[in-house]
């Protein structure tokens, strides 16, 4: 089979494709003919800040269907199309998914629909969960165009926030995420500038973009608002700026869900295939590329310039 790897840090340039077995599944794996991969912010990040041993494969977001299950393995038989998180060789032919972060794809949806929605999808539930929204609030979204952005757009404008801000990059991707449902859009250049800001303060932050536009996402809550912080990206703030206008700031990481509360990850899992089903949430994908094509996939993610999910097919 093929396989995506790296054997030093760098920018996409250092990805190789190379030739490898395919691997058996062992205790509670599946093994899956890959279909499609969502490539990531953090797996970019990875590739070219290090953290792991080299040479090193990507794991991620996978989908395609199942050929072969290791023992111990119930509710899933070969034949089934699946999705899930790999935390091995995801950019490969061939991917091996604990079946635990595996879950079905409805018939109806396309392995490329999967990846981009279940979870992407499914770090927009959270964190939209962990801001406890109440009916009517509004809401502002950092990288409202990204892969989770613009679910989270969307998960917004579906669960009942009076107003949806989007926040991008650009304005060339107004357009785009108005489409969502924002009903406002904004800069980071305008969020953060010393203008007044040119909307409304909101009473929610979803903030995927973190470093220097954290503070300006804070500034942005009216008092008593939360701003739910699941970026890599850092920053830091007054502390001050918390008491002044009774704000709360609250991480958010999909990684301790899965980890300490599957039933809840599984329950949003539903929930999101149902909001598909409705025709409430729908996916974009900004492009879908040959496995051969991943250096460019991650030039695509680093240059900001994607509306939507970056998706490579193996097949």
């Amino acid at each position: 089979m093929r396989r995506v790897r790296y054997f030093e840090n760098g920018g996409p340039e250092v990805l190789r494709v190379e030739e490898a077995d395919v691997p058996a599944p062992g205790p509670g794996e599946l093994l899956l003919r890959t279909e499609a991969v969502g490539v990531t912010l953090p797996a970019v990040r990875k590739v070219r800040e290090g953290g792991l041993p080299l040479p090193a494969g990507l794991g991620g977001e996978v989908a395609g269907r199942i050929v072969a299950v290791g023992p111990d393995v119930t509710g899933f038989a070969a034949g089934d199309r699946v999705t899930g998180l790999c935390f091995g060789d995801g950019y490969a032919d061939h991917s091996l998914l604990l079946s635990s972060m595996a879950s079905h794809v409805p018939d109806d949806a396309s392995a490329t629909d999967a990846v981009a929605l279940v979870r992407s999808g499914l770090v927009a539930r959270g964190a939209y969960a962990a801001a406890r929204p109440a009916e009517g609030e509004s809401v502002l979204v950092t990288a409202a165009a990204s892969g989770v952005g613009h679910l989270a757009v969307q998960l917004a404008a579906a669960r009942g926030a009076s107003r949806v801000v989007a926040a991008v990059g650009s304005a060339a991707k107004a357009d785009f995420v108005r489409s969502l449902g924002a009903d406002e859009v904004v800069t980071y250049e305008e969020l953060a500038g010393p203008a007044p800001l040119p909307f409304a303060p909101v009473d929610i932050v979803l903030d995927a973009v973190g470093g220097e536009l954290l503070s300006p996402a804070l500034a942005a809550l009216a008092p008593g608002g939360r701003l739910v912080a699941y970026s890599s990206g850092g920053g830091t703030f007054e502390a001050y700026d918390l008491l002044v206008g009774a704000k709360s700031v609250i991480g958010f990481q999909m990684a301790l869900i899965a980890r300490h509360h599957p039933a809840l990850m599984e329950r949003w899992r539903r929930e999101l295939w149902e909001e598909f089903a409705a025709g409430r949430l729908r996916p974009r994908v900004h492009a879908e590329l040959p496995l051969e094509q991943a250096a460019r996939a991650h030039e695509i993610i680093e240059s900001r310039v994607n509306l939507g999910k970056v998706v490579l097919r193996p097949v």
